[in-house]
């Protein structure tokens, strides 16, 4: 590593003027001078940068402070030093493509469920791709055991079409893969999907009274950084 030029010409100065004699204490100084310059220099900029640092860690304080909900996509990982991991899934919840999963423990009848899942900032789940179901069902038969999941799907009224809980119709063809048991049409009980984790993720819903007591799967979007 080259020397600074300042000190390299210092030194120079040292070794001209002590072959002829008597500058070498004027060079003894200018080199003490520079020395002192560099760390004043520093001091100023050790300085700006710890005032920096102390405003951007005030204003990131400041910023979970005012959005509490960022808690639960970056929880604290570190307790000594407060350091955190963010995520696209709040704390406790599975990420899946674009969407966040909760499998809640709680026994509720469906429509507590909903309320339960609107509570947490989502959606009873709604199964819109094969894809999704698969995963669903996998991470049920791992998490329970034999237990059912209620999911948002609903017959909008006793013996009318089966909706979700946006409103939007069960996909074309679910019906014949899904459904263990496809709900018969003019049945005037008000009824409610569950999705149990049997041998195959094909013929796992099954319909049931929405006032039973069930499990329930919340679904929410993920969070992102604009």
């Amino acid at each position: 590593m080259l020397p600074h030029p300042h000190i390299a010409l210092s030194l120079f100065c040292i070794h001209r003027n002590g072959v002829a004699g008597g500058w070498g204490d004027n060079a003894v100084v200018q080199i003490t001078l520079v020395f002192q310059s560099q760390s004043t220099l520093q001091e100023v900029r050790l300085k700006d940068l710890t005032q920096k640092l102390n405003t951007l860690n005030h204003s990131y304080l400041l910023l979970f402070h005012k959005y509490p909900a960022l808690n639960q996509y970056c929880p604290i990982t570190n307790s000594s030093t407060n350091e955190r991991e963010c995520r696209s899934c709040p704390q406790g919840w599975e990420s899946f493509g674009e969407r966040c999963y909760l499998h809640t423990h709680d026994r509720l009848d469906w429509i507590s469920s909903q309320y339960h899942c609107l509570s947490v900032g989502g959606n009873l789940a709604m199964v819109k791709s094969e894809e999704e179901q698969i995963f669903l069902w996998k991470r049920a038969k791992e998490l329970s055991q034999g237990d059912s999941y209620w999911i948002g799907l609903r017959n909008g009224n006793p013996g009318g079409a089966w909706h979700w809980v946006d409103g939007s119709p069960v996909e074309k063809g679910f019906w014949d893969i899904f459904w263990d048991h496809e709900p018969e049409k003019g049945d005037t009980r008000e009824l409610c999907a569950r999705l149990s984790p049997g041998d195959s993720h094909r013929a796992g819903w099954y319909a049931t009274m929405c006032k039973n007591s069930l499990k329930s799967i919340c679904e929410r979007t993920q969070g992102t950084l604009q």
